[in-house]
C-alpha cells in the first residue's frame, strides 16, 4: 500500500461494506436479486432464460436495467471533468447524492411498512441504479483493485500476486480489504434483514456510504 492511496482505501472499504449490505437486503428482503453484483444477475437472467422456474427472470432483468442506467447517467455527468487532485468533485457529489437518496428511501420504507408488487420491483430498480452511480462514482479514487462492487477480480489479482504463485504479494493488504469488506457488508446486512427489517438493513447501507463518502472527502482534502 502507497501513502498516496492509504488515505482513500477506508472510503472505500466502507463503500464496498455497503454494496454487501445492499446486496444482503435486495436478496432476502426484496425477491433474490442482486442489485450490486452484476455477475450473478447476468447468471440468473441466464437460468430464467434456461427456464428454471425458481429464479426471478423479470426482477433480474430489471436489476441489471438499473445499474447499466444509473452508471450510464453517472458516466456522462462524471466524463470530461478534473480536479487538481484524485477524486473530481462530480465524482464526490455523485457518491454524496447516492447516500442521501438510499437514507431517505430506507427512512421512507421503514416508515411506510411492507411494499409488494410494482413497489418491490421499483425499489429493486433504484438499488441497482445507485450501485451503478457508486461503481462509476468510485472509480475517481484510482484504486483499481478496490471498486466497491466487484470482488471476482479482485480475487484473482490476489492469488496472481501472491507469493505462491511466484507473486510479489505487494497489494495483497488492499485487495483482502476489500474482499473482507464485501463478506463483511453480506453479514451485517443478513443479521439485520433477519433481526430488524429490510428497511432497517437499507437505512444502515445509506449510512455507511455516507460514512466512506465522508473518508473520501477527508482523503481528497489531505491531498488537494
Amino acid at each position: 500500500m502507497t501513502d498516496r492511496d492509504a488515505p482513500y482505501l477506508v472510503g472505500l472499504f466502507a463503500l464496498t461494506v455497503a454494496t454487501g449490505i445492499v446486496d444482503a437486503v435486495s436478496y432476502l428482503a426484496l425477491d433474490y436479486v442482486f442489485t450490486g453484483n452484476m455477475t450473478g444477475n447476468v447468471l440468473f437472467v441466464g437460468f430464467g432464460i434456461g427456464g428454471s422456474d425458481s429464479v426471478p427472470l423479470l426482477s433480474n432483468a430489471t436489476a441489471l436495467a438499473g445499474f447499466l442506467a444509473g452508471a450510464i447517467a453517472a458516466g456522462r455527468l462524471v466524463r470530461g471533468r478534473t480536479h487538481e487532485t484524485r477524486l473530481p468533485t462530480a465524482h464526490l457529489l455523485l457518491l454524496t447524492g447516492t447516500s442521501v437518496a438510499v437514507v431517505g428511501i430506507g427512512l421512507a420504507w421503514l416508515l411506510l411498512g411492507g411494499l409488494t408488487g410494482g413497489w418491490l420491483l421499483g425499489l429493486t430498480a433504484f438499488l441497482a441504479a445507485a450501485m451503478g452511480i457508486q461503481a462509476v462514482a468510485a472509480r475517481g479514487a484510482a484504486i483499481p483493485d478496490v471498486n466497491t462492487v466487484v470482488i471476482t477480480s479482485t480475487l484473482v489479482n490476489f492469488a496472481l500476486d501472491s507469493p505462491l504463485a511466484g507473486g510479489t504479494g505487494e497489494k495483497w493488504v488492499r485487495r483482502a480489504g476489500a474482499v473482507v469488506s464485501m463478506g463483511a457488508g453480506g453479514a451485517i446486512g443478513a443479521i439485520l434483514v433477519n433481526s430488524w427489517s429490510g428497511a432497517g438493513a437499507l437505512l444502515v447501507g445509506g449510512v455507511c456510504m455516507g460514512a466512506g463518502t465522508l473518508a473520501l472527502a477527508a482523503a481528497r482534502r489531505q491531498r488537494h
